[in-house]
């Protein structure tokens, strides 16, 4: 069997290689994962996806990731998970934080935070694509600086991964941006997460970085956020907390598609995908969800 060197040289021998790369927006809940399960499939061998990330911090009734959660989203052909600063909201997920090869939490937390900085995907064309995530420190908790992380990450994963994706999981879209184009010419993609509405602002960076601000929420879009609205509201306006239960209507799954050539690491397009469910189901938890949350609701 040849190894990754061998097996990108001889089909860079043979012409230039091209990688397709999907990256999922934050999954919320039962129906995020319930489209995922259905169209994720077709997907892949429509576009002949190579890898798919997919942000799951949320995809345990609303907020955090459970074991079980984590198994069946490989089954369903996510090759990449990525967390942001709901990581921690599940506490089983912790050995699997620190045993998983394919799972990263946000990279500039704490260096004793549980997790791995970047995790890589050998694809079928023996092409590795690599993923970090980082996290914005504006309307954000406390993380340390993401220009310090990336820069001391990226020496050690170039030497892993041909193609580089991160995920900036940040609120304010001005640190996606100012990100992307920091990293313009050294990642193949900069894609924002969090605020879970997609953005009509992808383009290829002067360097080949593609860049989105963020690629959206895969749940039910008839909400707040994933959330059922008269939740939301009511916490809203009497300050008060109460659960943010989660939403069933008109569930979307929202994602990006990026090409990039293996060779110069440059990517030659992103397009914005978003798929309806076609059939409505309004069970919205199950036992993979986990120990239900507090009475305070989670939003992003």
């Amino acid at each position: 069997m040849l190894n990754r060197s061998a097996a990108v040289r001889i089909a860079e021998s043979e012409g230039t290689v091209k990688i397709k790369v999907l990256c999922i927006g934050d999954i919320v809940g039962r129906p995020g994962r319930r489209i995922l399960s259905s169209q994720l499939p077709l997907l892949v061998r429509q576009h002949q996806v190579d890898a798919v990330i997919a942000n799951a911090e949320n995809a345990a009734g609303g907020s955090g990731l459970t074991p079980q959660i984590y198994e069946k989203l490989g089954r369903y052909g996510v090759h990449l998970i990525t967390l942001g600063d709901h990581c921690y909201r599940k506490k089983e997920i912790l050995p699997i934080l620190e045993s998983g090869g394919n799972i990263v939490r946000p990279a500039n937390l704490s260096p004793a935070a549980a997790g791995k900085d970047f995790a890589v995907y050998q694809t079928s064309k023996g092409v590795c694509v690599g993923v970090v995530t980082l996290m914005g420190r504006i309307f954000m908790k406390p993380a340390d600086c993401p220009y310090a992380k990336i820069d001391s990450i990226l020496p050690r994963l170039s030497q892993q991964a041909e193609v580089i994706f991160v995920e900036m999981h940040a609120e304010a879209t001005s640190e996606k941006a100012a990100m992307a184009y920091y990293l313009d010419g050294k990642v193949s993609c900069v894609f924002g997460t969090h605020t879970h509405v997609v953005t009509a602002d992808e383009r290829i960076l002067p360097g080949g970085t593609a860049f989105i601000t963020d690629i959206g929420m895969t749940g039910a879009h008839d909400s707040v956020l994933g959330r059922k609205s008269d939740c939301v509201i009511r916490a809203f306006r009497t300050q008060m907390p109460y659960p943010f239960e989660l939403a069933a209507g008109d569930v979307r799954m929202s994602a990006i598609l990026v090409t990039v050539d293996s060779h110069t690491r440059r990517a030659e397009s992103i397009e914005r995908i978003q798929v309806r469910e076609e059939t409505a189901d309004e069970m919205i938890y199950d036992s993979d969800d986990g120990k239900p949350d507090s009475a305070n609701g989670f939003m992003s």
